[in-house]
């Protein structure tokens, strides 16, 4: 599966849109990364755990959009769009959106 934040894929032309997909994630921050994130916080410097989960959520929510555009009969997703957003009462969340056009190209 090609998936590309461009309008188009190099050397393919697109036979069929197959229509918008998403995948999406939401996750919770333990409490153990709370407690190092709040030192680094105080302190300065980048939250390694923190970091770890952004980063775990955006490839889950990247296959998850590949699993939805090759259950529609896509074999790419292009225009991807990726957004992030802090959920919760305490925001104690964090979402994960991926978006863009399943395709079928050739």
């Amino acid at each position: 599966m090609i998936v590309t934040t461009t309008p188009t894929v190099e050397g393919h032309t697109i036979v069929e849109y197959k229509g918008i997909v998403f995948g999406e994630v939401i996750s919770g921050v333990d409490f153990i990364r709370d407690i190092g994130a709040s030192f680094r916080n105080f302190l300065g410097g980048r939250s390694e755990g923190y970091e770890q989960e952004l980063q775990a959520a955006r490839q889950t929510a990247i296959e998850e959009l590949e699993r939805r555009a090759a259950a529609m009969g896509a074999n790419a997703v292009i225009g991807v769009d990726v957004d992030y957003e802090v959920l919760g009462s305490n925001n104690g969340m964090m979402m994960v959106n991926v978006s863009g056009t399943a395709v079928v190209i050739d």
